[in-house]
């Protein structure tokens, strides 16, 4: 996918961004790269963070430069086993070529069990971090489904996010 700069003119943008990933493995359960719980983990390619996962494909679909599968495709080896926070630093630098900034990231983890609360802080600093934003720039919450659907009934976890991204000539 080629990336260019947005031109003049260019406007403030929000990209949309779902994940969702089957519990299975032996773990740990990473979300916004911090460990949550040892001894469960997640099927999937590489290391399963739907959090960041999700983040990833709101910023790339902000810029208008497609989705996490166009750019880390699960069928290169490469990046099986690959820990989330260097796709979401590689991420920024593809936003950062195309002329944007992250400004601001809005998350919601859904699941039954898994308890955010508790790393809700560090999964927004690391998240911050390595999008190069403050760390007030990143907001996590997390709801449950009520017991309904996979997701209620334990089966696996899911997360929805939204960012705002600006032109990164833009004046402050």
């Amino acid at each position: 996918m080629s990336v260019s700069a947005p031109g003049a003119g260019a406007t403030n943008r929000t990209g949309l961004g779902f994940d969702a990933h089957q519990f299975g493995g032996d773990g740990p359960l990473l979300l916004g790269g911090v460990v949550v719980e040892r001894g469960r983990g997640v099927v999937a390619t590489s290391d399963g963070d739907v959090l960041i996962h999700a983040v990833i494909d709101a910023i790339l679909g902000g810029a208008n430069l497609g989705d996490i599968g166009s750019h880390f495709p699960s069928s290169d080896l490469k990046w099986h086993g690959v820990d989330s926070t260097e796709l979401l630093a590689a991420t920024a630098a593809l936003v950062a070529v195309a002329g944007f900034r992250v400004d601001y990231v809005d998350a919601t983890v859904i699941a039954q069990t898994v308890r955010v609360a508790p790393h809700r802080e560090q999964m927004a600093q690391t998240m911050a971090t390595t999008l190069g934003v403050a760390t007030a720039a990143i907001s996590i919450k997390a709801t449950t489904t009520d017991g309904l659907g996979f997701l209620g009934r334990d089966e696996g976890i899911a997360a929805l996010a939204t960012a705002s991204l600006s032109p990164a000539d833009a004046q402050e």
